[in-house]
């Protein structure tokens, strides 16, 4: 069997920063550390952050008085901030700077007095953060037929922000009918929307068209992975997510000589390595990397932690 895997896939620069902000503060502080909500949306990612000392709540008063506290990669609403300083904890935020950007661009707008549209996902970590963040009028949609319903009236001037796991591709519909019904609208240059989202879902439709069924890694409550398994169903060809290598059935794989592996923005490699691996105890394999977009893009730490990973790299 022949397996095509996707170029970029897996751990975003967001990710990854969230990752070593955790590690990090381990190291500097000491465990445990207490990381409100999961620090990315990965089981194993979970499990090998509480093995050296994480403790994930998923609420602020899961954690004791002074205990050194960071904040999830998605993101939180100025509540729980103003929460945790009530409370006297020392927070980190491991909020992505893509998603800190588009809080930063919702308040604009809302100071600008236009009502605010977010598209994304109810109920996603990262918009409840965005909607406290951003304040004033928000308004959330989730489709064009959401769009017809805003109680907004028609032509009024508005803005718009998007949640970070959707890519230009999945909100096209949306921004295009929100223009129909209030041409007076500004929102985020494309090139603002989370690169990392767009160049995933681009790269799963190059191999989508190069193979016979399509494995994405990724858990099932990551908005990104799970839209990626949609595009390759999309494709029309057999496509299925997985959490790890344990889940991947022999079955789907009767009949399939050409196999597509991809893996969401919060997935570690680690996983995508072992389901070739599963996939070899089954059959003999030949694996090649589809040529794609080669990501370097890298965010910087919080200040506190800086300086630990300078001494770390000398």
């Amino acid at each position: 069997m022949r397996i095509v895997l996707a170029q970029p896939r897996g751990f975003c620069a967001g990710v990854v920063r969230a990752v070593e902000i955790v590690e990090r503060a381990i190291a500097q502080f000491g465990a445990p550390v207490y990381v409100r909500h999961e620090i990315v949306h990965n089981r194993r990612v979970v499990e090998v952050l509480q093995a050296q000392g994480a403790i994930f709540v998923e609420e602020l008063d899961g954690i004791p008085a002074g205990a050194v506290t960071v904040f999830s990669a998605h993101g939180v609403a100025p509540a729980v901030e103003e929460e945790a300083a009530v409370r006297g904890l020392p927070v980190i935020d491991a909020t992505c700077p893509l998603v800190s950007k588009v809080h930063q661009e919702g308040r604009r707008y809302t100071q600008m007095g236009r009502p605010v549209v977010l598209i994304g996902h109810a109920g996603h970590a990262e918009v409840v953060g965005t909607i406290g963040q951003i304040g004033g009028q928000v308004h959330l949609v989730a489709s064009v037929a959401e769009v017809e319903a805003l109680p907004i009236p028609p032509g009024r001037p508005i803005a718009y922000v998007t949640q970070t796991t959707l890519s230009v591709d999945d909100t096209r519909a949306i921004i295009a009918a929100l223009h129909r019904r209030y041409p007076d609208m500004i929102g985020p240059d494309t090139r603002d929307i989370c690169y990392a989202t767009q160049n995933r879902q681009t790269a799963v439709r190059e191999v989508a068209k190069r193979v016979d069924l399509l494995l994405v890694v990724g858990a099932a409550n990551s908005s990104n992975s799970n839209r990626l398994r949609e595009i390759g169903a999309e494709q029309g060809i057999p496509c299925y997510l997985v959490p790890d290598a344990e889940a991947v059935q022999r079955a789907w794989l009767h009949g399939v000589a050409t196999l597509g592996i991809t893996a969401g923005a919060s997935a570690p490699e680690s996983l995508v390595q072992e389901v070739i691996a599963r996939i070899r105890q089954w059959v003999p394999v030949e694996v090649a990397t589809l040529p794609g977009i080669v990501e370097d893009v890298q965010f910087k730490l919080p200040a506190p932690l800086i300086e630990t990973r300078a001494r770390a790299a000398s």
